[in-house]
Formats: structure tokens, C-alpha cells, sequence
């Protein structure tokens, strides 16, 4: 069964680095409202994670948002919501509360600050990564910073966008 994507205009964000949480200065934050069509779909998980794959982003999970500010140092990742909603503030303490629904998907840059501010109770999120990079968890500790701001920088950018492959607009949006 094709899946039906939303070829619309990415929302695009830059956060500054608030001491705590880097960001990632080069490159924004990308969310695709609506980017996957998931009406009708008795198995939007399945759905997402058949987009992703196909677009070659793996290591993927299901799951919520972690309730505290975090970021991931060494590698870019994807996340599309498959049920319900939530309020996610990006960028750290000085960054976006954004709302994400059903069929969002947000790619974040590699030393982008994520937290969970609130939910609905039936919220799933599929989470992928590219396949360079390295997974890691970072706090905001002042020692995870320090080496964060040199790790970050190295970060390839992806060979293919999530939603719609090598043609897609993080292409485009994240060229070095």
C-alpha cells in the first residue's frame, strides 16, 4: 500500500545556545505538519515506520518523550507522531513550545533540545535516526556541553530526508 505524503512547506526553527542545551547552530529544526497521511490507518506505527525505513532511517522505537530537557550529540533524529498529541518544547530553556499532532514529523538536528511539557494520554511516537551518527543522551550537563559543541559540528548531515527521501526538502534545508 503507497503511503501518502504531504508535500507542504516545512515549518523550519534556529535556537541559540542556552548554556545547558547547544542546538545545533548550522542547522534548524525541520516539522512537517501533516507530512504523513495516516487517515483511515488502523496501524499509523506501522505507517510511519514503513516511511522511514524506505527513506533509509533506522534504529527506530516507539514510545513517548522524555518529560526533561535532552539532546542527542552525535546524530540527527526523526520523530513522527502516529497517535494522539503533545506539547514538546525544542531548543531548550530559551527555545519553542511547539504542539505536535497526528502525522507531524520532526527532524532535529543533532544537539537540539527536546522535552515533553504535556500529552494526551493515547500519544505514540515513532523515533528513527540516519544511518551515520551515533546514538548518545545528553542532560545538559556543563562536561556534556563542553564536548558537545565539538561533536555536533562533525555530525554528517543525512544522505536522505525521512518522509521523502533523497529529493526531500531537509536536503535542501540542511545543505553544509
Amino acid at each position: 500500500m503507497p503511503i501518502a505524503r504531504k508535500r507542504s512547506t516545512p515549518a523550519t526553527f534556529h535556537f541559540a545556545d542556552d548554556g545547558s542545551i547547544p542546538n545545533n547552530a548550522a542547522l534548524p529544526l525541520v516539522v512537517y505538519r501533516a507530512g504523513i497521511d495516516l487517515s483511515g490507518s488502523p496501524d499509523p506505527e506501522r505507517l510511519i515506520e514503513q516511511t522511514f525505513a524506505d527513506n533509509g532511517w533506522g534504529h527506530m522505537w516507539r514510545n513517548g518523550i522524555f518529560p526533561y530537557p535532552h539532546y542527542h550529540s552525535m546524530i540527527h533524529e526523526a520523530m513522527g507522531i502516529a497517535r494522539g498529541r503533545a506539547k514538546v518544547r525544542f531548543g531548550g530553556k530559551k527555545g519553542k513550545e511547539i504542539d505536535v499532532n497526528v502525522g507531524d514529523v520532526v527532524i532535529l538536528p543533532a544537539g537540539t533540545g527536546h522535552q515533553l511539557i504535556s500529552q494526551t494520554q493515547e500519544l505514540v511516537v515513532i523515533g528513527a535516526y540516519p544511518p551515520t551518527g551515533k546514538y548518545n543522551l545528553c542532560r545538559g550537563s556543563k562536561a556534556e556541553h563542553a564536548k558537545a559543541i565539538q561533536s555536533i559540528p562533525k555530525v554528517p548531515p543525512p544522505a536522505t530526508d525521512p518522509v521523502f527521501g533523497a529529493k526531500g526538502p531537509l536536503i535542501a534545508l540542511w545543505q553544509p
